[in-house]
């Protein structure tokens, strides 16, 4: 089969790798892609932009490819899915209509009440001042939420009602993030361990992956500001069988259920955030597509064929398939550019040794005169398996260290919650 990945980043990497494995895959193209991907032989890169519908659906018509998958947010809330398939080409991604779980938190939290499904208490307001009003007597902390999408920016935790009324300001009044601050959700504050889980649905089964544990905050100690992920360990030690069972039962199956219900059918890759409260898990947001650097921990645990999963969802048959696991750990440490999440330079040289313990999944990455340099604020992530997670650990930070690139920092305490959960 000849395949199309939409999207450029580690994800979309780490997608492409696990496709790789398919005796069904033939031939891969990334759209944009990076040159990471090239250099690793994982794919050829088209110039089409991941939002450029129009041109990636002319590219896929006129190259006779036989099967898409669109990784990112944007396209397919923007209904890049519904494009394709309109075109003939099968399509692994939600349609617009059911995109919208991620591209409005606003539906999202009221699709959870509706129906039921357990999250924070939560108001909705378009109005700045009514907002700044119902701050002055809110609960803190709280959290502050962009309706739309805002790359994995839109989200505050005000632990002083100073942060949520600069972040309320920021979003309706400043225009921070344009129109996906018109509305606003304020929500109450969750405590516990956080949990990602990554399930495939075709609209009728659920099939949850395996779950991880995300390290939002730049900085070691859950210190700084928030990025969209600076490493990732799977699997989740505090989430048990017991827990599992009960998400699938009062969260995973009620969600898909509710969007059927609301004729939006949701096939592809659902991503739960979940907070494990006192009072059971609870749903943080939804995401409509694989998670990043989630999925970079995820998949290497796959053991069954990825692309045969994915035409099981898109035709509906998802009920069929044998989803196998890999026993043992993953884990991923992002290798980020100086100054990020807020400004930093490009262009770099990026020197990766070719017999590093793991696997580089490349993102922030371009060519320029015949070599790898920095081009983004997460330049790549650095992925190890092994039978236990501080194995994998190990191997990853051994091939971290091992890779350079100017004004390159990571966290050094990936895993390291997860370690003492096991304990």
């Amino acid at each position: 089969m000849k395949i199309i990945v939409i999207g450029g980043g580690g994800r979309e990497h780490a997608i492409i790798k696990k496709l790789r494995e398919s005796p069904l895959a033939e031939k891969i193209y990334a759209l944009p892609g990076n040159a990471g991907m090239e250099e690793a032989g994982d794919a050829e890169c088209v110039n089409i932009g991941a939002t450029d519908i129009p041109a990636i659906v002319d590219f896929a018509v006129k190259n006779h490819i036989d099967y898409a998958v669109v990784a990112p947010d944007d396209p397919l809330v923007l209904g890049c899915a519904d494009a394709l398939e309109a075109a003939g080409i099968p399509c692994f991604g939600p349609s617009a209509r059911a995109a919208i779980i991620e591209g409005s938190k606003v539906f999202a939290k009221r699709l959870m009440k509706r129906y039921g499904i357990p999250t924070a208490k939560f108001e909705v307001f378009d109005d700045p001042a009514a907002a700044l009003e119902y701050l002055e007597t809110a609960p803190i902390p709280t959290v502050v939420k962009a309706d739309g999408l805002a790359l994995g920016k839109g989200v505050t935790v005000a632990f002083t009602r100073e942060e949520a009324t600069d972040a309320v300001r920021s979003v309706m009044i400043d225009k921070k993030f344009g129109k996906s601050g018109e509305k606003i959700v304020i929500e109450e504050y969750l405590e516990g361990p956080e949990v990602s889980v990554l399930a495939l649905t075709d609209g009728d089964t659920v099939v949850p992956i395996v779950s991880s544990m995300d390290h939002k905050r730049a900085l070691d100690g859950d210190l700084g500001p928030n990025t969209g992920g600076m490493g990732t360990v799977a699997p989740n030690p505090y989430y048990s069988e017991e827990i599992a069972k009960e998400c699938l039962d009062r969260i995973f199956l009620p969600t898909i259920y509710a969007m059927r219900a609301e004729g939006r059918t949701f096939k592809g890759c659902l991503y739960f955030g979940l907070m494990l409260t006192k009072d059971g898990p609870k749903v943080i947001e939804y995401n409509c597509r694989f998670g990043d650097p989630e999925t970079q921990v995820v998949l290497p645990l796959l053991k069954s064929d990825l692309l045969s999963h994915m035409l099981a969802v898109t035709g509906g048959r998802l009920k069929d398939e044998k989803v196998e696991l890999r026993d043992g750990s993953a884990a991923c440490v992002i290798m980020a550019s100086g100054g990020y999440p807020a400004s930093y330079k490009k262009g770099f040289p990026v020197n990766v040794p070719e017999d590093i313990p793991a696997t580089v999944y490349y993102a922030g990455v371009a060519r320029k005169d015949g070599r790898l340099v920095t081009s983004g604020g997460r330049v790549l992530g650095v992925c190890a398996t092994a039978p236990g997670l501080r194995e994998a650990l190990d191997r990853a930070y051994a091939a971290a260290d091992r890779i350079s690139f100017e004004g390159a920092f990571m966290r050094r305490d990936i895993g390291q919650k997860a370690l003492k959960a096991e304990i």
